[in-house]
């Protein structure tokens, strides 16, 4: 999935379901992160302020490099 596609389902599904999109963002999110890692998801989650209303929140980075 590419970080644009993303950003659509993300939206759709705000618009779709609204306070209750949270399970089909978190879908969205764990593709992301299988797809490009970490990071990525991780912009897309404070892009979106998703761990303030729907409870998704970054992953930790390990510290290293």
């Amino acid at each position: 999935m590419t970080l644009e596609d993303a950003r659509q389902r993300i939206e759709s599904a705000i618009t779709q379901f609204g306070p209750q999109a949270g399970m089909a963002i978190d879908l969205v999110i764990k593709e992301v992160r299988g797809d490009q890692g970490d990071e990525t998801a991780n912009e897309l989650i404070e892009e979106f302020d998703l761990e303030l209303y729907y409870n998704i929140p970054p992953s930790e980075s390990s510290g290293l490099g």
